[in-house]
């Protein structure tokens, strides 16, 4: 496998203005968690925005940037033309897609769900946790992932919900949002029009599950602080404080 990693940034968010570019110690937050993928040591990272603000932080600290359309519906479909943008000749046939508000991710969480392509039944890996709150299991933003297991510490995923599922005792699994794509994988999910169940809970994901590619999940001990308050903004600063 000759992977790619691409973050995709814009500036638009409504519970944290200006996200991107918050500060945390003197640096902005997109600059650490390029910094992050960087350490993953998989290949390449590009940031993939429609910003020149953030383009300049990411070229100030010697990063790689594309410039996307600004009107693109999903992150993926920034993912998508970035790829094509950073990666004319082809040459990188498995496409990271790490989410730009995980300023505290740790290198290992890439690294394993790249690994998981090296299965060649799968289109899509991507990261999950044992819930160990009560109240995230009840929390819709807390998307869980419904999978059957197919080896240690690894599941077939089979559906992704808002919802506190699968019903019964048992373990609960918090999905984390970073994927790595098959390119073929990634190239037919973005040709493909939204699905039902994706338009029904807002999880971009069940449209590769609906059109029948398959995506496996492996179980890490390291859940990334996702960056969506004032509040999460502050509890990154405590964990990243030198």
């Amino acid at each position: 496998m000759n992977p790619i990693v691409l973050i995709p940034s814009r500036l638009a968010a409504t519970r944290l203005p200006g996200k991107p570019l918050a500060d945390i110690h003197g640096t902005p937050m997109i600059v650490h968690v390029w910094r992050r993928a960087c350490e993953a040591d998989l290949g390449p990272v590009v940031i993939a925005t429609d910003h020149a603000d953030i383009a300049a932080a990411i070229a100030a600290a010697g990063g790689r940037v594309v410039m996307t359309r600004a009107d693109h519906p999903s992150g993926t479909d920034r993912i998508a033309e970035a790829l094509a943008l950073a990666d004319p000749d082809r040459r990188h046939d498995v496409v990271v897609n790490l989410q730009g508000d995980l300023p505290t991710l740790a290198r290992h969480v890439p690294r394993q769900t790249a690994a998981l392509l090296a299965d060649p039944d799968i289109a899509m890996g991507t990261p999950v946790a044992p819930i160990t709150r009560a109240e995230e299991a009840e929390t819709p933003s807390v998307v869980k992932m419904v999978g059957t297991p197919v080896g240690p510490g690894r599941f077939r995923a089979l559906y992704f919900t808002r919802a506190r599922a699968p019903w019964g005792d048992g373990p609960l699994y918090h999905h984390i949002g970073l994927y790595a794509w098959r390119r073929s994988a990634l190239e037919r999910f973005i040709a493909l029009p939204p699905a039902p169940l994706e338009q029904r809970e807002k999880l971009e994901q069940l449209r590769a599950l609906e059109a029948g590619m398959r995506i496996d999940a492996v179980v890490v001990d390291d859940v990334p602080l996702g960056v969506d308050t004032p509040d999460d903004l502050e509890r990154a600063r405590q964990l990243l404080a030198p």
